[in-house]
């Protein structure tokens, strides 16, 4: 079983190296740049709409998607080559690739071109985030262990603002090629500095890479995601997009046939008989489905509706990170004292009811009632994360706490690309016309609210299910 993450691997002859100030800065700086891509594209969605490219609304949505589809799916195999031929090396490696596909990105002359320049840049981040986990976790004495941790998830979090706020400085001041050109040398820069900081952490020969597997599970995902982007152009009922959703429900039942019978597969579907954990991977699936929606539109919505200006955009986003920020705290208190199923379901909750407030605004909406419903939406997802995560990790035996951790980031990552597409679908088969025609704005946000109500509706069917989830494993015990 795939453990990219696991305390117990061999020791190493001599000291072992422990966590030292500058290694957690250099790691953390790597898992902030990876992150930070994220987002900053959706700040130069409407730049990427006029530019030469002239992309089409479903080349947009794959310009965005591309990056977490690629990410989601080969965050576990990648983490598993990191177990198997060494941390730092598949660290360094993802930089690599990270920088290689802002190249292809920049140089990029046609849609299909930026999108696989995405593609890379997420092929490089898969690399970069299970590393610098393991790497925290294997030079982490136990009682810092907890505490290295929490810094790698809050610089999560940050990536998220320094995407926002980057992605809006780069479509006032500069173009989006100069975005995806300054991540090369940043890429090599901490390339460079990884091998001087970061020590070398023991590898496990025997971690299962299965490429087999992994490919069933791309491309399902792949397939899944294709069908809903490309819905609304060919038609729900067209040969295209059912043959899609089959091949994506082929892949997806072979997938769990090959899983089942492997001797060492790279995801056993056994683990899902756990309600608990059936729960908590959907669960964090469905908070990253509803900001992932959001961060696709607040751009759009705050230049064309509101007309802020790109830089104004990227900082408009404050409310969300200062929920995400301050409530997880809250959310580990109220678990201790009531146990997961609370602060879970309020939390779910109030990322449903976050989109419905938000699908109300038009543009006459007052931008501190916006920052509110924001603030609703993003504090419900950190009251929601801490148990959640915790979940998912602790259903597993502890020898697959790996498997736990990349299992937390598949479903993030899944639910971020499966929220930008389902709304980002909504929206195109609603609206048609040029959003930046000020004559147009008001389609333009009716349709916007149409497809936040929908993703808020599918967000608290959700939540209902995760709560019954863990009522159902209560009862149990």
């Amino acid at each position: 079983m795939l453990r990219h993450a696991d305390i117990q691997d061999r020791a190493v002859p001599g000291p072992a190296p422990t966590l030292t100030r500058a290694t957690l800065l250099v790691l953390c700086a790597c898992v902030l740049v990876a992150q930070a891509m994220v987002a900053a594209v959706n700040l130069l969605i409407p730049q990427l709409a006029a530019s030469t490219l002239h992309p089409t609304p479903g080349q947009l949505l794959w310009t965005v998607d591309a990056y977490v589809i690629v990410f989601a799916a080969l965050l576990i195999p990648a983490g598993a080559l990191g177990d198997r031929y060494g941390r730092k090396g598949a660290l360094m490696s993802g930089l690599g690739l990270f920088a290689a596909g802002g190249a292809v990105s920049a140089l990029a002359s046609t849609p299909a071109v930026l999108i696989a320049g995405r593609g890379l840049c997420g092929a490089g981040a898969a690399l970069i985030m299970p590393a610098t986990m393991s790497v925290l976790v294997h030079l982490s004495p136990p009682e810092r262990r907890a505490q290295a941790l929490a810094t790698w998830t809050l610089t999560i979090g940050l990536g998220g603002l320094t995407g926002n706020i980057g992605g809006g400085l780069a479509g006032q001041y500069l173009t989006w090629r100069a975005l995806f050109w300054a991540v090369v040398p940043l890429g090599g820069l901490l390339a460079l500095i990884v091998a001087r900081a970061v020590p070398r952490t023991p590898s496990r020969p025997d971690a299962s890479v299965d490429p087999l597997g992994a490919a069933l599970l791309a491309g399902a995902l792949l397939a899944v995601v294709y069908g809903i982007i490309e819905g609304p152009g060919f038609g729900w009922g067209s040969v295209r997009v059912l043959s899609a959703f089959g091949a994506g429900a082929a892949l997806l039942a072979a997938f769990t046939l090959y899983a089942l019978r492997a001797a060492a597969p790279l995801l056993d579907p056994r683990i899902f008989r756990s309600p608990k954990l059936r729960a908590g991977t959907l669960g964090i699936g469905t908070g990253f489905f509803g900001l992932f929606a959001l961060f696709y539109v607040n751009p759009q919505y705050l230049q064309y509706a509101k007309g802020f200006s790109p830089a104004m955009a990227g900082l408009a986003i404050i409310p969300v990170t200062t929920g995400l920020a301050v409530m997880p705290k809250l959310g580990a208190r109220l678990a201790q004292r009531t146990g997961p199923r609370l602060p879970i379901g309020a939390g779910l909750a109030m990322v449903g009811a976050g989109l419905l407030l938000l699908s109300t605004v038009d543009k006459d909406t007052p931008y501190l009632v916006y920052a509110v419903y924001l603030l609703v939406m993003s504090a419900g997802a950190g009251l929601s994360a801490p148990s959640l995560t915790l979940t998912v990790v602790a259903e597993l035996p502890a020898h697959q706490a790996g498997l736990g951790s990349g299992l937390n980031t598949a479903a993030r990552e899944i639910g971020a690309a499966l929220g930008v597409a389902v709304f980002g679908t909504v929206l195109a088969s609603r609206f048609h016309g040029d959003p930046r025609d000020p004559a147009q704005v008001t389609a333009f946000t009716d349709a916007m609210g149409v497809a936040l109500g929908t993703v808020g509706v599918v967000a608290l069917l959700a939540a209902a299910t995760v709560t019954m989830g863990y009522r159902e494993r209560a009862a149990a015990s």
